[in-house]
């Protein structure tokens, strides 16, 4: 007789829900990303770009011969043999500050006062520094410093001077036509500075992606506020916006909604206007109150899977607001789970947006002097301390998802493999640096 399972009228057994790997779910989604379309900004709103195409200089730099030293502008003929005994005498015939314009030439027997920066004047060769002069004293001493013009002056220089001395030729730090920047240079104070000087005003840039952050939980309460029975502070938005921030994002810290769904859509809707991607942790672990995943389920496209790994189980992912929507990640509430699902899936989606090359934390091979132990079927990520010096790596905490303590010690994750459930001390591991 045919067993009651095997009955035609009985419904067949639900399918167990798929477990998605790490780099499954990380493939996933980067697929849906990529970076964001390039904008014209003023410079100091590029800061922390990436260019997206090469920046050539229309111009020379400097634009102009100019002095390196104060000092006196002078023809080299006229200070060959100047010695402290026998220097050479010549008549001072203007004074040139930086930015002038109308120039005195410099004939035979004549000299220049000139200032760093200004441009050199005709007939001058090279420029004898102040020190290497009296500075018009007459006194035929070596001055410290220029001193005010005086009528008549004569400056006595005392030492020969080389064609070309302190002189900063035209285009000796950038020609005119010369690539100066390439694409996808990220754009720091000297970076900026360099445009700046070769007289761009704009640059364009893929745009840093904006970040909206956000905790969801009704046991939720902002530090500083009174802790009551069942409650704890809101660590997970502070943490995941300096995350954003750190991996080059413009992020928004929204604080802590309640496990409400009117009040959460409201959140939600108020925000995607100024959202390129909204990243929530809370409400994505199977529970009774599954506020979090019946309002993002509402807008379609948002999917929550469970993973093989220790610690980040429940991951969601997907877009509100259809195909063209804002990209959403949730991740789970726990802290330490939140904080290594960013480093994870988040961080590398913003480095997409960015346009960067780097998208993932560098991975090194240390010793591990500890021995150590994980969950079969699941890739688990220790915190750790690493150590350049001698190359090992140490545990720091335990295995809790809560432990955030142990995660503020930490500059580094150890990567235990799926199929890995022990290892002796003294063995190899991958270690994901976090400070690097």
């Amino acid at each position: 007789m045919p067993s009651a399972c095997c009955d035609a009228g009985a419904d067949p057994a639900p399918a167990a829900p798929r477990l998605w790997t790490v780099d499954e779910h990380l493939a996933d989604v980067l697929a849906a990303v990529g970076p964001l379309p390039a904008i014209e900004l003023q410079l100091l709103e590029a800061r922390g770009c990436r260019l997206e195409e090469d920046v050539v200089a229309d111009g020379d730099l400097p634009p102009f011969d100019n002095s390196s030293m104060d000092g006196y502008a002078v023809r080299t003929a006229d200070t060959e043999g100047a010695t402290d005994t026998y220097p050479s005498v010549l008549s001072v015939v203007g004074d040139i500050a930086a930015g002038a314009d109308a120039l005195p030439r410099v004939g035979p027997g004549q000299a220049a006062r000139i200032m760093t920066g200004a441009p050199m004047p005709p007939g001058a060769q090279a420029v004898a520094p102040v020190e290497w002069t009296d500075g018009g004293t007459g006194t035929g001493v070596a001055a410290a410093a220029m001193t005010a013009p005086v009528p008549d002056e004569e400056v006595r220089v005392l030492r020969p001077v080389a064609a070309g001395a302190h002189i900063r030729r035209r285009g000796s730090d950038v020609a005119a036509g010369v690539r100066v920047l390439e694409a996808g240079t990220r754009l720091g104070p000297a970076q900026l500075g360099l445009l700046a000087a070769i007289g761009r005003p704009t640059v364009k840039v893929r745009p840093r992606p904006r970040v909206v952050v956000l905790s969801t939980g009704s046991e939720l309460v902002q530090p500083g506020e009174p802790v009551g029975p069942g409650q704890i502070a809101d660590s997970n938005s502070f943490a995941l916006t300096a995350a954003a921030q750190d991996a080059g994002a413009i992020a928004f810290r929204v604080g802590a909604v309640p496990d409400d769904a009117d009040r959460l859509r409201a959140v939600l809707e108020d925000q995607l206007g100024r959202a390129d991607l909204i990243v929530t942790s809370g409400g994505v672990s199977v529970g009774a109150y599954d506020v979090v995943k019946e309002v993002f389920e509402s807008y379609g496209g948002v999917d929550f899977r469970r993973l093989r790994m220790q610690p980040g189980k429940p991951q969601g992912f997907g877009r509100i607001g259809g195909a063209a929507g804002v990209p959403l990640l949730a991740l789970p509430g726990n802290p330490v789970s939140a904080y290594i699902s960013f480093e994870l899936f988040v961080r590398p989606v913003i480095r997409t947006m960015l346009g960067a090359a780097d998208v993932h934390r560098p991975v090194v091979r240390a010793l591990c002097p500890s021995p150590l132990r994980s969950p079969a079927g699941r890739r688990q990520f220790l915190r750790g301390r690493y150590s350049v010096a001698d190359g090992t790596v140490e545990p720091v905490g335990g295995a809790g998802s809560h432990l955030v303590g142990a995660l503020a010690r930490a500059d580094c994750l150890i990567t235990v493999p799926e199929e890995t459930t022990e290892l002796p001390a003294g063995s190899e591991v991958d270690v994901v640096l976090l400070d690097a």
